[in-house]
This record gives C-alpha cells, structure tokens and sequence, in this order.
C-alpha cells in the first residue's frame, strides 16, 4: 500500500484496472518478489494515458531500474520511439538491458550508465518528455538539468512526490527520512509556483506530478 489514500479505495482502482500481459506483467512479479522499485500499477495505467494524448516520441527517464517504464512507454509510443533512460546500479542495469532485449526494444531504448548527476550534464538534445523516478532526495538537483532539455510544450512527470505520505504530513514522517522528505516538499513547492510550467499534483500510487512547461525557463511574456 501505498500510505497515501484509503487502502479500500485503492484495492478497488487496482483491482478494477485490467491485468498487464506479457513481458510487462512478468517484471510486475518480478518487482514485486524481489523489492524492486517500479511504478504502481494504477500509475502506470495513468501513464499510458498521457503518453497517448501527448504523443511524445523523445523521452527522457532518470531512474530505469529493471526496465519497466521504459519499456511501458515504448510499447505504448510505438514505432519511431526514442527513449534515453539513465541508472547506476550495475545489477538492475544488467537485468534492464535483458528485458529490454526481450521486449525487442533495443533500438529504442538506450540505457545510460552511472550516476545521474553526472550524466545528465552532459546529456545534449531537446525531450518531448522527461520522467523523474531516481532519488527522491535529489528531485530538484536533477531537475535543474534537465528542466532546459524538455521542449515547450512538452510534459515533466515525477512519481514518488508524497512518499508514503510523509511528504503531505509530519505525522507519517520516519526521523532518518527528514531531510529527502524537507528536499521534496521544496521540489513541490518550486514546480507548483514558477511561471513557466503548469503543474498538477496527484494523489495516485505513491504521488505522481505532471508538469506542463509552457515557455523556456527565464522567458518573458511579450
């Protein structure tokens, strides 16, 4: 569960969503059998959504993991998809790199290797669309990368933004949890207030926010 909604309500969208299929349900077990981090299951079927009416082909994800969501939004982007997907742990690189071979998505998606404050740096080229699913506590370090590589018009997604609700709440709050949790309340209130993204924040899986930019970051309205 995810701490951040009535568990009731949740069991019921949950089990309400169809089953995935295939490959994607495998990593679904997969995550679940061993503690790996991916996104939830209603979050994923919103996911598929958005990639649907915003019909991005470049996307940009920061945390791969095992794979899953890059290999969501090809199968849901469909021919001509680009995704540029980064991850340090050489374990979870190592199993990403399979499933996507067995997805038949190795021309499009390229996962990068290291730790993203490194990378993204150096990472050239414009995005349809980023999604930003690494350390929670680095949310707006990473975002001061990247946020000029999102085109205008184009679609920033971070998941995990309530964190088992600690976020929304003092009283969820683990002590040794405090500072990613004072880091991300920083990062909510940055994205919801700037005047050039247009952001919505989501009580759904584990907090999802999807932000709209609408000019280029420093751009003065005429």
């Amino acid at each position: 569960m995810s701490n951040i909604v009535n568990n009731l309500v949740e069991d019921y969208i949950r089990n309400t969503l169809p089953e995935k299929s295939g490959l994607l349900k495998e990593l679904e077990i997969y995550a679940e059998e061993n503690n790996v981090p991916i996104v939830h299951k209603e979050v994923s079927d919103l996911l598929k959504v958005m990639l649907k009416v915003q019909k991005p082909k470049k996307v940009l994800e920061v945390g791969c993991a095992i794979g899953y969501s890059s290999i969501l939004f090809a199968t849901t982007i469909g021919e001509g998809a680009d995704i540029t997907t980064v991850e340090r742990n050489e374990k979870m690189i190592e199993k990403a790199k399979e499933n996507i071979k067995l997805a038949g998505f190795e021309n499009n998606i390229t996962i990068l290797e290291g730790d993203a404050e490194e990378i993204l740096s150096n990472i050239e080229g414009e995005f349809d669309m980023i999604f930003l699913d690494a350390a929670k506590g680095q949310y707006k370090l990473f975002y001061d990368m990247i946020i000029d590589k999102l085109k205008v018009g184009g679609l920033l997604i971070s998941d995990n933004i309530l964190y088992k609700g600690m976020v929304a709440h003092d009283d969820f709050v683990i002590r040794r949890k405090k500072t990613i949790v004072k880091r991300m309340r920083n990062y909510l209130d940055y994205i919801s207030t700037c005047d050039y993204l247009q952001t919505s924040l989501i009580p759904i899986g584990d907090g999802v926010a999807f932000s709209y930019k609408e000019k280029e970051r420093g751009e003065v309205n005429a």
